[in-house]
């Protein structure tokens, strides 16, 4: 969609932007340098660092600290991959929870449902246990809850309706949903329960992510590039970097028939206010 809206992308050059789920530890080392450091240049004013695994979340601790106030960090454990063993969860856990005692600032995240895994593998007749996934699940949300965090999620579909269950039986009103789809009912109740979705560049040209926009509310909308992702159409062949969400903003302002840099300042407030940036 940018392509055919040049206009829109003059209107966000200038503007502060955030990405608001980025996969930086899955750069190398060398181009997670370069990547944050070009991306700060350029005017991104800060990332969402969000995590796979124990390691993941030392990685991006570590970002944290070295790039403070820009990268902020999530720590949790990805949904698509096989599940950590008792030990490892329960390491996992309790450096979260130094990290808490610590008073460090951090979201909870990346956490959610193995839709993908779980799909792929009943596609072939294979069968899938999801009972431990939502017992993991169920973790990583009562602990949002008792450290009073926000909470980054990987839930699309039939999966968000019972992610939003869980939500709401520990009381969480800080979730965000990334790279969101589901039915027209589950984005009513996600509105209704005030979670947030963020969006990424395919918006440029997937039909669904256009829909999702054209329904969801401007003021729990952000923009992300879940970043080593790489996209397609207008982004065919380019390397995923942070400033890619221009673009987003660009089209999410182009789709909702907004200004440019209103569009760019909410997005950027939204993105502060629900990370206490």
């Amino acid at each position: 969609m940018h392509n055919s809206n040049e206009e829109f992308i003059r209107g966000v050059d200038n503007f502060a932007c955030i990405d608001a789920h980025l996969h930086v530890d899955l750069y190398t080392e060398e181009e997670r340098t370069t990547l944050l450091e070009e991306a700060f240049r350029d005017g991104v004013e800060a990332v969402i660092a969000v995590s796979m695994n124990l390691a993941s979340s030392k990685t991006n601790d570590g970002l944290a600290k070295k790039y403070a106030g820009r990268v902020h960090p999530a720590f949790g454990y990805h949904p698509e991959q096989e599940l950590p063993s008792a030990a490892e969860r329960e390491q996992l856990f309790r450096w979260i929870r130094e990290r808490d005692a610590a008073g460090e600032a951090f979201a909870i995240g990346e956490v959610g449902l193995p839709y993908y895994k779980r799909t792929e593998l009943e596609a072939t007749g294979e069968p899938f246990n999801e009972t431990p996934y939502l017992s993991l699940l169920e973790s990583f949300v009562a602990l949002a809850a008792e450290l009073d965090r926000p909470i980054v999620l990987h839930a699309v579909y039939e999966d968000a309706d019972k992610v939003c269950d869980l939500l709401q039986r520990y009381g969480i009103r800080r979730a965000h949903f990334h790279w969101f789809k589901g039915s027209r009912d589950t984005v009513e109740r996600m509105i209704k329960a005030g979670y947030f979705i963020s969006i990424t560049p395919d918006v440029a040209y997937e039909r669904e992510i256009i829909e999702l926009v054209e329904q969801y509310p401007i003021h729990l909308l952000m923009a992300e590039t879940d970043g080593p992702w790489l996209f397609e159409g207008p982004y065919s062949g380019q390397s995923t970097n942070p400033s890619m969400v221009r673009h987003v903003i660009a089209d999410i302002a182009a789709v909702k028939g907004m200004n440019a840099a209103k569009v760019a300042s909410v997005l950027l407030e939204n993105t502060k206010r629900f990370y206490d940036i």
